[in-house]
């Protein structure tokens, strides 16, 4: 396909997520106060939105506390930088299941809520923009199993509509592309779309150029879109979105470091990628301009 490059371009930071990467650097934030915080950097770095997980402030461990993501979203709300919120609805959806000789019952860790459960806080907090993981998958980090079915996404989908939140279709292969596009044919999701390129996650879709063309080339082409990759090819796929004619997403749920034996901020990433995007010859764009892209609504928390 031919490439056209992005020339205005918005980058999602996505700010500590809910893998493993608490014991691997000592910036990938835990607390409400934490994360605003290094949200509101990466903002001021120049990320128009800002992609939020909570965590255990204890432990933390992944969270779906809907008392943390209030105080998360109060934070940034009240910040003296504008930012689109992006809260995960990600969470809720976990099997883990036993040995291949044993595999039942469900073992520590199964997370599997309702899909009014899931979605407590985006109800509550009213974001912008609220991730739909658009498919079941396997996992590297832990044996266990992301489940998302249509069932669960059409639910999950009107109940985001109804609320006045945009979902971001996250897609981690093209299966995920071809169902996300059945529910907006359906009517479960409005169009145009706006879609993230989940590249290079176990065992998903993986990060070769030619893997990303396709599953560029499966969004419809008045969606919206951006993407990722993981650890060191981050800022490799900053350039290469930009290139195929989509936004970027950088931050530390996807990457620890700057360089090698350089551990990185969410804002210092945001700053490499804006370094980079504004090298390749294209603009850099605010929330203001991206509110008004996708048709977004900023609220405040009910």
């Amino acid at each position: 396909m031919p490439l056209t490059m992005n020339p205005e371009v918005f980058i999602t930071c996505a700010v500590t997520g809910s893998g493993s990467t608490q014991e691997r650097s000592p910036h990938v934030p835990r607390s409400p106060a934490q994360i605003a915080d290094s949200a509101i950097a990466a903002a001021r770095a120049g990320a128009a939105i800002v992609h939020c997980h909570v965590r255990d402030p204890e432990t933390g461990a992944p969270a779906r506390d809907p008392r943390l993501y209030r105080e998360v979203t109060e934070r940034i709300r009240d910040a003296d930088v504008d930012a689109v919120l992006n809260l995960t609805a990600g969470m809720g959806g976990d099997l883990v299941f036993g040995p291949p000789d044993n595999p039942l019952p469900l073992t520590t860790g199964t997370d599997m809520a309702s899909a009014e459960e899931r979605l407590v806080h985006i109800a509550e907090c009213r974001p912008e923009i609220a991730t739909l993981d658009c498919g079941t998958m396997n996992f590297a980090e832990a044996d266990y199993v992301m489940t998302n079915t249509p069932g669960m996404l059409r639910a999950m989908g009107r109940a985001m509509t109804e609320m006045g939140v945009v979902p971001e279709i996250e897609a981690f292969d093209t299966g995920h592309l071809w169902l996300a596009k059945s529910l907006v044919a359906e009517g479960v999701l409005a169009a145009p779309a706006l879609v993230q390129l989940c590249m290079g996650v176990p065992w998903g879709a993986p990060d070769d150029l030619r893997t990303f063309l396709a599953m560029v080339d499966a969004v419809p082409p008045e969606w919206t879109w951006s993407a990722f990759s993981l650890g060191r090819h981050e800022m490799p796929y900053v350039a290469a979105a930009v290139l195929a004619g989509g936004n970027v997403r950088v931050g530390l749920e996807d990457n620890l470091w700057l360089a090698k034996g350089q551990l990185a901020t969410n804002a210092q990433l945001v700053e490499r990628a804006v370094g980079i995007i504004e090298g390749m010859g294209a603009t850099v764009i605010g929330p203001d301009a991206v509110r008004a892209k996708l048709g977004l609504t900023k609220r405040a928390p009910v």
